[in-house]
């Protein structure tokens, strides 16, 4: 599976008029190789929390990027419309990308909605589990789809939704941020694949708040990020983890100890 310690996740430049300004570009190049040389996986997110961003694949055409299968994981949800999204996956295929983050996605007014007659789905909304199916079917042996898992709903609702994305082809999932040993996380590995954990790099808690988009969890001013690191990785110690909001003004080496 996913063949590294730490995933990093990386922003595409915001799209606002179709135009990647060479600034960003030079940017998200920047940090990408940076990633890479480190030894570390990628996880670009599909136009997170409903913002138009440029897609993984443009930047990678853009910046002539080197794709390293092992440590690449490109998202992708359900608001693109059909032939949008069978031309993403074309040519992810074509570049080698072979991990799949399928989420049913932030939506927006900018953004299309993926019509669920389109790729076989039955519901007036289409949801990760059928974009999963889709790509499972079309796109069979191409792709190891995974999916996301928030332990932070009510866990009976979330389990049964895990099972069925499991049903659907899912083969790895990655839990939202994690504080410390979790009980929910921790009932993940019983579907007996790997779990990556993610872990939250930012002393931001409101935006940590909004991220999760739960009533359950409750951070005080103290959050230490590189403390909470430490405990997942007692807690967790096989488990790949999950970066996100991680700085790249600092030292790398000295924040993560498995780098």
């Amino acid at each position: 599976m996913i063949d590294c310690n730490y995933l990093v996740e990386i922003l595409t430049p915001k799209n606002t008029d179709g135009i990647i300004d060479k600034a960003s570009a030079n940017q998200f190049a920047e940090r990408y190789y940076r990633v890479i040389e480190h030894g570390m996986g990628l996880s670009v997110p599909d136009n997170p929390m409903g913002q138009p961003r440029h897609s993984f694949l443009e930047m990678i055409e853009r910046a002539g990027l080197p794709v390293v299968p092992q440590r690449t994981v490109m998202n992708l949800n359900t608001f693109h419309s059909k032939e949008e999204l069978d031309e993403l996956l074309k040519i992810a295929a074509n570049l080698g990308i072979e991990y799949l983050l399928v989420v049913r996605g932030d939506g927006g007014p900018l953004l299309p909605k993926l019509a669920p007659k389109s790729i076989g789905a039955s519901k007036s909304v289409v949801t990760s589990i059928d974009l999963m199916r889709y790509i499972n079917r079309e796109y069979a042996e191409v792709f190891t789809t995974g999916a996301a898992f928030n332990q932070y709903n009510t866990m009976s609702l979330e389990s049964e939704r895990l099972k069925l994305k499991i049903e659907a082809g899912a083969k790895f999932v990655i839990t939202q941020p994690a504080i410390g040993k979790d009980a929910q996380v921790d009932a993940l590995f019983r579907f007996d694949m790997p779990v990556v954990v993610e872990a939250w790099m930012s002393k931001n808690i409101d935006l940590f708040m909004k991220s999760i988009r739960s009533q359950r969890q409750r951070l005080g001013k103290g959050f230490d990020p590189l403390i909470n690191l430490r405990m997942l990785h007692k807690a967790y110690p096989q488990s790949c983890i999950y970066l996100s909001m991680l700085g790249f003004k600092q030292s790398w080496k000295a924040v993560l100890p498995k780098l």
